[in-house]
This record gives structure tokens, C-alpha cells and sequence, in this order.
């Protein structure tokens, strides 16, 4: 399935359907009286996240949704149906937005969460609802209400404990691949991950979310290779695995390229906790391996652990300490719901 985390959509709330002017014509009746029913309730659109959807790729090839209109009243004082309502089904993560694409209305966070985003128009009233003592003969009925409609903006942000980021073949997708079941796409060439991609680890009877983005380059935040947009997916997550190509000849420069582009991005990128791996130090010599460790905690400020995510060597040291600053940190979901329809 084709990954897609953004989608622009136009949604209608059903109006209600017209009373009736209608009165009671029956064989030895001479004053019947009005009979007309009220029209029926236009049809909720109605938001749902659920679990096992991972992308928004259903709103790509339909953008347009309206709910059913409220059928009109009928004589003999018979309301009209309501309409029929229409489900949205988003994956969790997904965040609803304005058609600015800025304004936050509501944030899906929790599996089985359901917004009625805009609500059906009412039915309108009948003619047997305006008969008095002073009108016996009402000829008049109310129109359904006319409802609301709006255009705004899915995104979708993964949910996941920890993200991988790095700069392009640095060893991301070998590492998702080698302690995961996640089957990503691996050459030997720039940018073979295009999309995100999940990855449940398990390590010492516990499990988390990991998550391998993109590679980021120098300008990305300026559009420069894929961009930064994908990085959005890492707003939740708690701490973030930064992977250096070991066999990297400026390991200084390409560790601080990636703190830049993190620190352009905003949204508290750069101020999440960072595990620093020196990967394939299977194709690096032991004397050379000691001078790049020295310079790269010297540039950072904090340990650099060592691994070789082909080989396996040093990637469960690596697994225990994400999980031990997942366990200990802050909750990775924090709903936000600025909007009440």
C-alpha cells in the first residue's frame, strides 16, 4: 500500500429534509384537518480513528463527502427518514486542520476516537405542527435547515516510541530490517527510503515503535533532496536514534547537519533526547574507530555507542538504552483538541 500522510478533503453534513403541507381528505370527513409530517434529520459526518491503518491513502483518489439528506414529511402526518450519516476513518495520529492547513480543530490520539465533525441540518416542521385554536388550517410549513460545509486538511504524524535519522545510507533501513520485522527497501544508493517506515522492536521482554525516515541533507529545510515535511512523524516520538555512517570521512560535519536541519524544523526536534550510533564499524579499522568515537563525543557531547546493523554487533546495547529513555520518558501522545463543533 502506497504511503500518503497528507490529504485535502471537502465535507458536507446532510440538510434536513422539508415539512409537508398536506390535510386529511378521507369519505365522510368534511374537516380532515392538516396532516403534514416534518422532514426527516440530515446525516452527521462523523470522524473515526482506527487501528491497522497506517496512511491516508483513501483520500487521494476521493476528496468529496456528503452525508444523506432528510427525506421530506408526507401526509397523513408521517416524518420523513433521516438521512444516512458517513464515517471517516483515519489512522491514529492523523491531526485535522483548518483549510489553512494550519489551525488545529482536532487531534486523533487514541484508537476508536470519534469526532461528529459537522452535524445534519434539522428536519423542518409540518403543517400539523402549526395548527391552534386560532389557525384550524395551516398552510404553511417550514424548509429544511441547510447545513455546513468545510474543507480542511489531514495529516497524519506516526505514532512511535523512537525514530531513526540520519543522512542518506547511513544504515537506517539495514537497522530497521535487522531488529524488526519490517521488510524496507535496502541499496546501496541515496534515498532508497522514501516514505516512513515502522518497525516493532523487541528487546529483553519489552517492545516499542521504532520508526526510519528519509534521509535529511544539508538544506533540507529549504526543500534541498526530499524536504523536511516527513519529519513531522517524529513530533511524537520520545527519543531519536541519530545513525552516522562510520566509514564517514567528516563524521563532525554530517552529525552537525543533522542537528541543524532538526533545529530549522522547530516543533522541539533538536531538544529530544538523542542516542548517538557510530554504525558500520565492521568496515573500519580498530585504530581509526578510536579517533572517530573520540571526535564524535567531543562534537555531541555524550556518548557514542558503536554497532554494525549488517553484522548485529553492538545493536542490542544500542535497543536497551532506547528502551530504558522510552520507559522513563514523558507520555509520547499528548492529544490536543483545540476545537468543539
Amino acid at each position: 500500500m502506497k504511503f500518503l500522510d497528507q490529504a485535502k478533503i471537502y465535507v458536507k453534513a446532510g440538510d434536513g429534509g422539508d415539512g409537508a403541507v398536506s390535510f386529511r381528505r378521507e369519505k365522510f370527513i368534511e374537516f380532515g384537518g392538516p396532516d403534514g409530517g416534518d422532514g426527516g434529520r440530515g446525516g452527521d459526518v462523523i470522524i473515526e480513528a482506527v487501528e491497522n491503518l497506517n496512511t491516508l491513502i483513501d483520500y487521494r483518489y476521493q476528496q468529496h463527502f456528503r452525508a444523506g439528506r432528510g427525506t421530506n414529511g408526507m401526509g397523513r402526518q408521517r416524518s420523513g427518514p433521516g438521512g444516512a450519516d458517513i464515517v471517516l476513518k483515519v489512522p491514529v495520529g492523523t491531526e485535522l486542520l483548518d483549510e489553512d492547513g494550519e489551525t488545529l480543530l482536532h487531534d486523533f490520539a487514541t484508537p476508536g476516537e470519534r469526532l461528529v465533525f459537522l452535524k445534519g441540518g434539522n428536519g423542518g416542521f409540518g403543517n400539523a405542527t402549526f395548527k391552534s385554536s386560532t389557525n384550524r388550517a395551516p398552510t404553511r410549513a417550514n424548509p429544511g435547515q441547510k447545513n455546513e460545509e468545510r474543507t480542511v486538511w489531514l495529516r497524519l504524524k506516526l505514532i512511535a516510541d523512537a525514530a531513526l535519522v540520519g543522512l542518506p545510507n547511513a544504515g537506517k533501513s539495514t537497522f530497521l530490517a535487522a531488529t524488526t520485522a519490517a521488510k524496507p527497501k535496502i541499496a546501496d544508493y541515496p534515498f532508497t527510503t522514501l516514505a516512513p517506515q515502522l518497525g516493532v522492536v523487541a528487546v529483553d521482554g519489552a517492545e516499542f515503535v521504532l520508526a526510519d525516515l528519509p534521509g535529511l541533507i544539508e538544506g533540507a529545510h529549504e526543500g534541498v533532496g526530499l524536504g523536511d515535511r516527513f519529519l513531522g512523524h517524529i513530533e511524537r516520538c520520545r527519543v531519536v536514534l541519530h545513525l552516522i555512517d562510520g566509514t564517514e570521512r567528516a563524521l563532525v560535519k554530517a552529525y552537525r547537519t543533522i542537528r541543524r536541519e532538526l533545529e530549522a524544523y522547530g516543533a522541539d526536534l533538536a531538544a529530544k533526547p538523542e542516542i548517538i550510533g557510530l554504525n558500520k564499524i565492521d568496515a573500519i579499522e580498530p585504530s581509526q574507530l578510536k579517533r572517530k568515537i573520540a571526535a564524535l563525543e567531543k562534537a555531541s557531547g555524550g556518548k557514542a555507542f558503536t554497532l554494525s546493523a549488517a553484522t548485529g554487533d553492538g545493536v542490542t546495547p544500542v535497543l536497551r538504552a532506547l528502551r530504558a529513555r522510552i520507559q522513563r520518558g514523558t507520555p509520547k501522545v499528548e492529544s490536543r483538541k483545540d476545537w468543539t463543533p
